[in-house]
């Protein structure tokens, strides 16, 4: 993606944008330096002291997820696929988020636990804890690293920096606001950087729309130059790689939507930090449903003006016809802000894509070291210290991580679309997990044992199906082989840690109390209705509900 450094790509700035852009840089770094203050023990610093209220804790559960997967990632998806990327929304995320607050927030709040690799600890024990504590780690950094990347290749195109000098400014910038105030520091910043996202590229697209005229203009210009399966969100044909349209609706619904969309969401600890970080349980169970509201209209922010890019930018325009140019998809974003915005709508812009990035990047670094400071150095490494050892590690593991971050950015330097690498990743490390998590959750003869040899074995099927792709014996175009990784990863998962099960040793009832659904009183998961989480509009079921309705409508319309 070093494309991003050539002249065509420069955005003409002015001084109007730069005064904007060093403006939010105030802010952010004023929320940092705020929230600071208010850190006294690890726990403030890794979960915020559970002391947040629910929109708060739900806009930062969703700006927590715009970031290179939704800015650059999804805006490439739409510039080479159009409506089925639509999919990652509302059939690969949405159900997911509902079936998080409803289902499994209960037992994640309620537990009291600090991270998700401490629940499979309680559930399975230090095997299963370590081996998810390790792959969660590793997949941090290399999330970390898109992020990382993708926000120094704005700063790149705004100042013509070398990439490298990029990056290590992006990373310091992140670091400093992360590093002194924790994950309330990550959090109140994700809801300042929700809204400049939002208005970064809200004009961006009614301008784009303009630009082609309208809605049925875009539709004449893709299907006159695409065609107009670019319009349909199914079957998504060109998305899965699948000639067959039974397939394809089969690798978007089970390999997309249950087992890559409830295998990230459910289990990603990036997203249920925030959720935990939450003052009640009714608040934990609502934040990833507020959170689902702005999820099903983003992809008209994103997708569609990767859509535009792609019918109405040059150089995108001859890409996409010859699969070969000075761009690639990750450009169609950044090509349409410099065709179609003036100063002073350019800086807004600008900070937009540079708070998402941000917002994503931060995510990352705070998820990553509340598991490895909890999970890997207090548990296995230096056990038994004091709360303010804690602390002080955490904040020099968040140094660490970016440094990390800083070289696995590289690694994604080697990808036209970030979402063909991240969708991999996610097969990797998400989709095993999400097979043991809810086997566990919902069997309680599920063995220890099981827990870490279905998570390995899980994890090795995806990779296996990775190496048959990358060499060419699977021919698998478009994101087909992480949906087939996915899928591959959940049933080898499971048939794994049914067989295994069955000759190993369960722990007792009584310890799975809290654990395991069918062990826990109905009292204990279920949210307080009184006192400040009264109200139909805070019943986690009843906005479940509404929202369920409203993206069978989308899928319905789109379709």
């Amino acid at each position: 993606m070093y494309a991003l450094a050539q002249e065509q790509l420069r955005l003409d700035a002015g001084p109007v944008d730069y005064l904007l852009l060093a403006l939010y840089f105030v802010f952010v770094l004023g929320i940092g330096y705020l929230a600071r203050r208010a850190v006294s023990t690890s726990l403030d610093f890794f979960l915020s002291g559970r002391s947040l209220p629910a929109w708060v804790t739900g806009l930062a559960f969703i700006a927590a997820n715009l970031g290179a997967i939704e800015i650059i990632g999804m805006s490439a998806n739409g510039a080479q696929y159009g409506m089925p990327t639509m999919h990652y929304f509302w059939v690969g995320a949405v159900p997911a988020m509902l079936f998080l607050g409803v289902v499994m927030m209960p037992f994640y709040y309620g537990s009291k636990v600090r991270s998700v690799p401490e629940f499979m600890l309680r559930r399975f024990g230090k095997p299963a804890h370590l081996v998810n504590a390790l792959s969660f780690a590793a997949a941090q950094l290399l999330i970390a690293g898109v992020n990382l990347f993708l926000l120094a290749s704005i700063v790149n195109v705004l100042l013509g920096w070398p990439l490298w000098v990029s990056v290590l400014v992006a990373a310091v910038i992140v670091l400093s606001y992360t590093g002194l105030g924790g994950l309330s520091a990550a959090i109140y910043n994700e809801v300042l950087q929700f809204f400049v996202i939002v208005a970064a590229l809200l004009p961006l697209t009614v301008v784009g729309l303009a630009k082609v005229g309208g809605w049925n203009g875009l539709v004449d210009k893709v299907t006159t130059q695409s065609g107009a399966n670019e319009l349909s969100a199914w079957p998504g044909n060109e998305l899965t790689g699948f000639g067959s349209n039974f397939l394809s609706v089969l690798g978007i619904v089970f390999g997309l939507g249950f087992v890559l969309a409830f295998g990230y969401w459910t289990t990603n600890f990036v997203e249920v930090q925030r959720a935990m970080a939450s003052k009640s349980m009714s608040a934990a169970q609502r934040t990833p449903i507020i959170g689902a509201f702005p999820k099903m209209l983003i992809p008209f922010l994103v997708v569609v003006p990767g859509m535009i890019a792609a019918v109405s930018v040059q150089e995108m325009m001859v890409f996409k016809q010859r699969d070969a140019g000075e761009v690639d998809y990750n450009d169609a974003l950044l090509l349409l802000m410099r065709d179609l915005l003036p100063n002073g709508m350019l800086g807004i812009a600008l900070a937009g894509l540079l708070a998402s990035f941000m917002a994503g990047m931060a995510a990352n670094l705070s998820s990553f070291n509340t598991v490895f400071t909890y999970d890997i150095w207090q548990s296995y490494v230096v056990p038994g210290r004091s709360d303010g050892y804690y602390l002080r590690m955490g904040r020099w593991v968040t140094v660490g991580a970016t440094a990390a971050a800083v070289g696995t950015a590289f690694i994604a330097s080697g990808y036209s679309n970030l979402m063909d690498y991240l969708q991999q990743l996610f097969s990797l490390f998400n989709a095993p997990l999400f097979a043991t998590f809810i086997l566990g959750m919902f069997w309680k003869r599920m063995t220890p044992t099981a827990g870490w040899l279905g998570l390995v074995t899980g994890t090795g099927a995806s990779l296996t199906v990775f190496g048959l792709a990358e060499s060419g014996v699977l021919e698998l175009p478009g994101q087909g082989a992480s949906f087939l990784g996915a899928g591959a990863a959940f049933v080898v998962d499971i048939v794994v840690s049914v067989a295994v099960s069955t000759v190993t040793r369960p722990k007792p009832a009584a310890e799975l109390v809290g654990l395991v659904y069918g062990l826990t009183p109905k009292e204990d998961r279920t949210a307080s209705t009184t006192g400040e989480d009264a109200g139909w509009y805070r019943r986690p079921g009843v906005l479940a509900g509404i929202v369920l309705v409203m993206v069978v409508l989308l899928n319905i319309v789109f379709g």
